[in-house]
């Protein structure tokens, strides 16, 4: 079926979608994808995911303080589907280190090593770089509209005691 050249793009897109928020939704991942591909170029280039990115961005938020497993977790932007791996990996790099404290050995605490802060002091002009490329191409006044909108969107469905640093 050809579109009808009377009809205008609003008009046909109408029909792709079930609801106003399917279309919404569906946007949004659309736009999560076009730009995690930029995000996952940049820390593709140093051998990190963007998981484990957030990870050390977390604990370097605290140094020289460490945070429980358990909390890390919990504050991750996207939720680590094995964070026993994503730790291993990034001690094996020397990024990180965990320590088991002797007056509660189930709970481990991980703090950021000073390869881990060098790293993240390296990537930081690359993420600038990569944050503007993203969306640089929209106003400030439109970036607190959408900033202030996600929030609005998201805010019902949050865990209020494990708010991650995305609202910092």
């Amino acid at each position: 079926m050809v579109p009808n050249p009377q009809k205008s793009r609003s008009q046909i897109d109408a029909r792709k979608f079930d609801s106003l928020e399917q279309e919404v939704f569906l946007n949004l991942w659309r736009t999560y994808d076009r730009l995690k591909a930029f995000e996952e170029e940049l820390f593709g280039q140093v051998g990190l995911s963007a998981q484990q990115y957030n990870t050390l961005r977390l604990l370097k938020s605290v140094y020289p303080e460490s945070m429980p497993t358990l909390v890390l977790g919990s504050r991750l932007i996207s939720r680590a589907p094995d964070m026993t791996r994503l730790l291993d990996k990034l001690e094996q790099r020397g990024l990180l280190q965990r320590e088991r404290r002797p007056e509660n050995r189930r709970v481990v605490e991980v703090t950021i090593t000073d390869e881990g802060r060098q790293l993240l002091e390296e990537l930081a002009p690359k993420v600038e770089a990569c944050h503007r490329k993203q969306l640089g191409h929209l106003s400030p006044e439109a970036l607190r509209q959408l900033a202030s909108l996600l929030k609005e969107a998201r805010d019902p469905h949050e865990d209020v005691t494990n708010l991650s640093l995305v609202d910092e």
